[in-house]
């Protein structure tokens, strides 16, 4: 079977002890790579962030109810679904490359259609468009990463989208404080239309970047695969033997013909069959992966992260805390928290391990989502500054230990533990489910915060997510420093493996 990144002899320095060998540092051209894929992801977290101050006037400038703000922000995630849903087939058909610039020129399009907004009906047109490139992004960015990744840096490389997410947020944040002091039927359009700019830049940076080895090797353009890989490996022997890996895998995963046994493969996959092998008769194997790869996209955004993100400075308005410079100051504490510990997660994921880094990140979460309850229930009386403060204290918690863990491990696992034929179309249904949730949580939170009051939402968020840690706890295994081969074997695929080899050839046989 095939590896869940793009690995080889590097990779064994690296886990084979006594070998003599020396470890071997990053590819920089893989580096690059990465990061230029990864770079698409800014698109979300721009929004995310920029949209949390955006509102506010666009409430004020178009008049609009709070039932509309809810529809405005969270109909973005919910239209990013269609993109989510697309991209697996699309990244198939057209390779995953040009995949980032369907992200990338769909966004553009969206970005400049709300920066040019002259009412509400027309925003939201534009913020559908923009939906479907951020959901075409969030699925393409990890699956283009990890297969291009070493094995002992892919936990590191994947994790980037999620950086990146962040560094948007925090770009947003501080565009929104920057542009407060503009006239308000105007600053807000500027936020907004100011996503046009990395949307362009991506669309440039992708000519530099080579296409996915691993589907080149699907469409059966090897000596394409072998300079790709040649770039992206430390010897031309390294090179050939992840070649060599990749073709066998092809093979191994039934995109080659049953007269394909000697030589390679000679099959042209455009992602036929997956959603069968998917979801109508999935292997044990394969169901335990797309039950990990759901659940974590569901509970990363049933804790309401994106919710508390959008809607934090109306939480602290509701507390007393009306000046919006203030407000916005306090998105950028906020931002910049993110920033640090989604990093500091990104650069020991390799050494630490999926599992430990995620407990740890959603443990915190029920913690913090516990004191801003308790925080937020005392506003709901009286607005005493320690209790201001200590809620302040507990949101920046709260987004700390979700980029610890939640945040940059969901890109990471959901695009490392399918096998290549089924990874792009079920990383694109776990994310899906991310995109649906999100959107469900972005379009009610404000309407179930009336209900409930705050306190009672951080108090239900909290459940939710402690919920979702014990879900992490039985069913996520760790998957550092695995090759695909192990995963198969950790979600139990020997037993598939031996069971479809003595189905293939009883059914030989019986043909003979």
């Amino acid at each position: 079977m095939e590896t869940a990144e793009a690995g080889g002899p590097d990779d064994h320095q690296n886990v084979e002890a006594g070998t003599g060998r020396q470890k071997k540092g990053l590819n920089k051209y893989a580096f690059i790579c990465a990061l230029l894929a990864s770079i698409n992801s800014i698109l979300l977290g721009y929004d995310i962030g920029v949209m949390s101050g955006a509102v506010l006037y666009i409430k004020e400038n178009l008049e609009i109810t709070e039932v509309q703000v809810e529809v405005l922000v969270g109909i973005l995630n919910a239209f990013s679904l269609i993109g989510s849903l697309a991209s697996g087939k699309t990244s198939d058909y057209i390779g995953r490359r040009y995949t980032i610039v369907v992200a990338a020129a769909t966004f553009l399009v969206g970005a400049l259609a709300m920066g040019l907004a002259p009412n509400y009906p027309f925003l939201i047109v534009g913020r559908m468009i923009a939906g479907i490139g951020v959901g075409y992004s969030l699925m393409i960015s990890p699956v283009y990463t990890a297969e291009i990744s070493p094995t002992m840096k892919r936990g590191f490389l994947t994790s980037l989208p999620e950086v990146f997410i962040v560094l948007g947020i925090l770009s947003g944040y501080v565009f929104n404080y920057a542009l407060s002091g503009l006239p308000g039927n105007i600053n807000w359009r500027i936020m907004l239309g100011l996503a046009a700019v990395p949307a362009a830049v991506i669309g440039v940076g992708v000519l530099i970047m080579p296409e996915s080895p691993r589907w080149l090797v699907m469409k059966s353009r090897y000596d394409e695969a072998k300079r790709v890989l040649l770039k992206v490996s430390d010897t031309e022997q390294e090179a050939i033997e992840r070649l060599d890996d990749m073709i066998k895998a092809v093979k191994d995963s039934s995109l080659s013909g049953p007269d394909d046994d000697q030589g390679p493969p000679k099959g042209n996959f455009t992602g036929e069959g997956v959603w069968k092998d998917l979801i109508l008769k999935p292997t044990p194997a394969v169901r335990r992966m797309l039950i990990a790869a759901v659940g974590i996209n569901f509970f990363m955004q049933a804790s309401g992260n994106d919710a508390v993100i959008y809607y934090t400075p109306a939480v602290f308005k509701g507390a007393g805390i009306h000046r919006k410079p203030v407000l916005f100051g306090i998105n950028v504490v906020m931002g910049l928290a993110k920033t640090f510990f989604v990093v500091l997660s990104a650069l020991h994921l390799d050494k630490f391990g999926r599992r430990p880094l995620l407990l740890l990140g959603s443990s915190g979460m029920v913690g913090s989502l516990l004191l801003l309850g308790i925080g937020s229930k005392i506003l709901e009386d009286s607005t005493p500054t320690v209790v201001v403060v200590l809620c302040i204290i507990a949101v920046c918690a709260f987004v700390s230990f979700f980029s610890i863990g939640l945040g940059p491990i969901t890109w990471v696992y959901s695009s490392e533990i399918f096998p290549l034929r089924l990874r792009a179309q079920g990383s694109a249904l776990a994310i899906s489910v991310n995109r649906l949730v999100s959107g469900v949580i972005s379009m009610t939170f404000l309407s179930i915060s009336h209900w409930l009051s705050f306190g009672g939402t951080f108090f239900l968020l909290a459940g939710i997510t402690a919920v979702g840690t014990i879900f992490f706890y039985v069913f996520l295994p760790e998957t550092k420093g695995k090759t695909l081969e192990e995963m198969q074997a950790l979600f139990g695929g020997d037993n598939d493996d031996t069971s479809r080899d003595e189905n293939e050839k009883q059914a030989t046989n019986g043909n003979e």
